[in-house]
């Protein structure tokens, strides 16, 4: 959120009070959130030419046409509001209005908690709008995870949020970081994550998304996103859903790592310690979190480590996460599939330092369950400090965490690749 924002009724309100700005507001799945803020800031005839929401099945096909493998909260039927909407008001309005009119079309599809309880609450949100009259328009799409227990708190969240995006791409075209951060504002952290941003068109258009889609993660908007092979942003949902996964973490500037080069190996341990095992997903994570100077954050030389690793055939994630529990707990929401952790005695060892745990109430325990729940696997190489690893006893520990690491490997889930660095 950003200092000294205007509330949400005060930017709806700038917008209702703009004659030349007008448009459709239409959403699916949470109710009327976004036009109620509208409405309830006063003078919206002066912004909205409709509102609607089409929540029966056939009704939103006979609309929007067929929802794409019958996922209604999807970006394809966001996309198809967008364009469905935008065109009926440029249609049936853009020589009924002033000269100077611009006009929109918002759109969300969105699943909240409701009478039965979901796993994950998330939704689509967009606008297509022009910035100037009878301009081809500009289009900005998110994905949005909404995280607070209610449903009730979960709608409020989401009319907040539709009101900043509005209002920011009206507003803070010409700052596109500006626009992203405040599509926060007025909402306290931790009640929604955006994990995907993408702009397009003749004034947004000429934003790097690869760029923005890292801001993501330095503005906390998002603990992580991802890349896939081809370079191309991609929601974890999709590209980890029941896959099985080797998690290599790489830090800010070591796309080279020695566990980059070894995954083929770790991918057939992990199908020996598993015999039901097929596809495997290799996935390196960049953590941003080394950083104490976030203002600093050099991109190109993120994205360039991220084209040296999806050209290797990884899925990359670049994350906020200092500690590694909470890498395994991220790819937890997504696959209930098998996790071989790739990694060197050094950073093996450092699992083991009860400080980085300080803060959670079991500790160290905690923490080293939460790296280890079923179906994980660590597979530990001799490190360039420690080329001598010839087994479990080459590992250093503190004295009173020792029967610890020793359970982990009397327990199978630590496979030591033995042999010098």
């Amino acid at each position: 959120m950003q200092d000294n924002a205007p509330t949400t009724t005060q930017k709806a309100l700038a917008i209702n009070l703009d004659p030349l700005k007008y448009g459709t507001i239409a959403e699916i799945g949470a109710g009327q959130e976004v036009a109620r803020c509208f409405f309830q800031a006063g003078a919206a005839a002066g912004t909205i030419a409709k509102t609607m929401s089409a929540y029966d099945m056939n009704f939103s096909d006979e609309i929007y046409g067929m929802a794409p493998g019958g996922r209604y909260v999807s970006r394809p039927r966001l996309e198809a509001m967008l364009r469905q909407e935008f065109d009926l008001v440029l249609n049936r309005l853009e020589n009924h209005r002033p000269e100077q009119s611009t006009f929109f079309a918002f759109a969300n599809t969105v699943s909240t908690l409701g009478f039965e309880k979901r796993k994950e609450c998330h939704g689509w949100l967009g606008i297509r709008l022009q910035h100037a009259p009878k301009s081809a328009p500009d289009e900005v799409i998110l994905h949005v995870r909404l995280l607070d227990d209610s449903n009730i708190e979960q709608q409020e969240a989401l009319g907040i949020l539709g009101v900043n995006l509005i209002f920011g791409c009206y507003y803070y075209r010409d700052n596109p970081k500006k626009l992203l951060k405040s599509l926060m504002d007025n909402l306290r952290w931790g009640r929604a994550e955006i994990d995907l941003v993408e702009l397009h068109g003749p004034t947004l258009g000429t934003v790097n998304n690869r760029q923005m889609a890292i801001e993501l993660v330095n503005a906390s908007l998002t603990r992580a996103i991802m890349f896939n092979p081809a370079g191309k942003i991609v929601m974890p949902a999709d590209a980890l859903y029941k896959k099985n996964v080797i998690s290599i973490r790489c830090g800010s500037h070591r796309a080279q790592r020695d566990e980059i080069n070894r995954v083929e190996d770790i991918k057939k341990s992990l199908k020996d310690s598993a015999s039901d095992v097929t596809e495997i997903l290799p996935v390196a994570e960049i953590s941003i979190s080394e950083r104490d100077d976030k203002t600093s954050l050099n991109t190109d030389q993120i994205l360039s480590d991220v084209s040296i690793l999806c050209g290797k055939g990884f899925y990359v994630l670049i994350s906020e996460f200092f500690r590694y529990f909470r890498i395994r707990q991220y790819l937890s929401r997504y696959t209930s599939g098998y996790v071989g952790i790739g990694t060197d005695t050094d950073e093996f060892e450092a699992l083991f330092d009860e400080e980085i745990y300080r803060g959670l109430p079991g500790g160290l325990l905690e923490g080293i369950g939460q790296v280890f729940p079923d179906k994980t696997f660590a597979f530990v190489y001799p490190s360039k400090t420690k080329p001598r690893y010839e087994g479990p006893e080459d590992i250093s520990v503190p004295r009173e965490t020792s029967g610890l690491l020793q359970y982990l490997f009397d327990q199978g889930k630590v496979i030591p690749k033995f042999g010098r660095a």
